[in-house]
């Protein structure tokens, strides 16, 4: 049972530090902060956590959002999200993971609740330290990658010429489908934007 009147989580999975700041793996850090200038948030360093943390509210006198970029590795990004949920008593339902998606073609965003991690091990690591996958997934399509490259050294390569060109639109797509959960709800938004 979530709690209706309380805070939503929003996390924005990626690797920290500059070098990996424009690769596929780092969309969510980009999704969180566009959020965070929406929200007329500013990250700061999380005194409990190992996250950078912004705060707001969605519309006036809307929900409150906390959106969170853990300092962890990718692959660690569980711990944070679940001190972080703990702290705000954040229910998991009220969680929602920002995060690259290799089985979705590029240019797509999908959201659902639950299900498997796909391989991926920010998911992976949310799934084992808030002790369920019962959290909302917003899934940024980066597709697969190009003839026999592995698929680590994809998502942790830039995005390339052509995708840059329609980055920007793309990352304001995804903060509107995290904003349309908070307002509407999974299933309003899967019906608003699936189809796009």
């Amino acid at each position: 049972m979530t709690d209706e009147t309380g805070p939503w989580l929003v996390v924005g999975l990626g690797n920290p530090g500059r070098e990996y700041a424009g690769n596929r793996h780092n969309v969510g850090f980009m999704v969180a902060d566009l959020l965070a200038g929406r929200l007329a948030g500013k990250f700061g360093r999380h005194r409990r956590a190992v996250a950078e943390v912004a705060e707001g509210r969605l519309g006036l006198g809307g929900p409150k959002l906390v959106l969170a970029k853990p300092l962890t590795y990718m692959n660690l990004s569980g711990g944070p999200v679940a001190s972080l949920a703990q702290f705000y008593k954040v229910s998991p339902g009220r969680v929602i993971a920002v995060h690259d998606e290799l089985d979705i073609g590029y240019g797509q965003v999908r959201v659902k609740c639950g299900g498997g991690e796909g391989g991926h091990n920010g998911l992976r690591s949310m799934s084992k330290s808030l002790g369920t996958k019962d959290y909302v997934r917003v899934r940024f399509g980066i597709g697969r990658p190009p003839g026999r490259q592995d698929p680590a050294d994809y998502v942790l390569s830039d995005f390339g010429t052509a995708e840059r060109k329609e980055l920007d639109f793309l990352v304001d797509r995804a903060a509107d489908v995290v904003e349309s959960v908070v307002s509407r709800g999974v299933e309003p938004t899967q019906n608003l934007y699936h189809g796009v």
